[in-house]
């Protein structure tokens, strides 16, 4: 953003498409058309400029379901004073990190990211980030369990019937047949740029045939391997705020207490984890004034839980794979997947080769 820039207003029709494709995100545009009361072509020429402006965008991520021994990180990084925007500039690239933001409190820089095992987080946290310059420490935990994530949020801008004709007839959940394989992941890669892009041009960036990316799309999706997300820019989404709580929960009582928490309309992200806090909660708000009535209705409504830190996002630089710019217009997507570097790699060899010696 630059001083004097004037902002985009959405309007009630762009809000309803955001909506619209919440929930059905690849859905044709003569049925989201019809959903919303205009023809197909001024639902795709309000999508294309929505697009184009970085004002909404769909994003592809595998789930955990698909990987089971996949490993959800929550790291918090402290920055060498002066140093945040080349730590974050660093960081953003990482195929591997799902969000990144820039937070208020106890810690500088909040990292959401996945890896192929506990092994991969291990190398990521000592060879990659920890000899990343500008970092002077960070804090890791891993999400146990995940409840709720950003595909599941809603604007909430469509009437009953409209929601209903995009009702999604999704076939019973099947389990994973097979682990994720080499063309699922180029596939989930393509995806992540564009999730609306036909089979056809799918075909021609992964070297599949149209038909076996159309199988592959319908198995992935049968399977729940796969999560879209239609996002909106921050400032104009009416929920500018995002904040994170870290709690805790008496182990028995974490059952009843996530299932109202994902239910809560403010619930972003919702996660056990492996520390002290064993819950990590991220609600988007419509102010900060809010964050202490939400607090107080988390009190009443859920006693068993206390809140024992919160960080306010003061730029969400990542989400989703996509960055960010700091009004939360997307500026281009970096396709998702396991991390690896050879020089890690190496690194990490060389320590193997030491211990080996010592033991000798």
């Amino acid at each position: 953003m630059t001083t004097g820039e004037t902002l985009e207003k959405l309007d009630e029709l762009d809000y309803q498409l955001v909506t619209a494709l919440q929930l059905a995100p690849r859905a044709d545009w003569q049925r989201i058309g019809a959903a919303l009361g205009v023809d197909g072509s001024t639902a795709a020429r309000r999508w294309n400029r929505l697009h184009r402006s970085g004002h909404a965008w769909i994003s592809c991520l595998p789930t955990t379901i698909a990987i089971t021994t996949a490993v959800v990180a929550v790291i918090e990084v402290d920055c060498v004073a002066g140093r945040l925007p080349e730590v974050a500039a660093g960081l953003a690239g990482d195929e591997n990190v799902v969000t990144l933001e820039h937070v208020t409190g106890a810690r500088d820089l909040l990292v959401q990211a996945f890896f192929a095992d506990h092994v991969d987080l291990a190398r990521y946290l000592s060879f990659r980030l920890g000899r990343l310059p500008g970092v002077a420490a960070s804090r890791t935990q891993i999400a146990v369990t995940l409840h709720t994530e950003g595909s599941h949020w809603r604007l909430d801008r469509l009437s009953e019937p409209a929601r209903q004709a995009l009702a999604e007839t999704r076939p019973p959940q099947s389990r994973p047949s097979r682990p994720f394989d080499q063309d699922d992941l180029r596939l989930i890669q393509a995806l992540s740029d564009d999730p609306r892009q036909t089979a056809v041009r799918l075909a021609e960036r992964t070297g599949l045939s149209p038909t076996t990316v159309r199988r592959r799309l319908d198995r992935l999706d049968a399977e729940r391997s796969i999560a879209y997300r239609c996002e909106v820019a921050r400032y104009a989404s009416g929920f500018p705020i995002s904040v994170s709580l870290w709690c805790t929960l008496p182990p028995g009582d974490t059952g009843r207490a996530v299932s109202k928490l994902s239910g809560m309309r403010e619930t972003r992200f919702c996660a056990t984890l492996s520390g002290a806090a064993n819950l990590l909660l991220v609600v988007w708000l419509r102010s900060v004034q809010e964050i202490a009535a939400f607090e107080a209705r988390l009190a009443t409504q859920i006693p068993e839980l206390t809140i024992t830190d919160r960080s306010v996002a003061l730029w969400i630089m990542k989400i989703g794979g996509h960055l960010l710019d700091p009004l939360g217009r997307n500026l281009r997507a970096v396709p998702l997947g396991f991390w690896s570097d050879a020089a890690s790699d190496a690194a990490e060899g060389e320590l193997v080769a030491r211990l080996r010696q010592a033991d000798g």
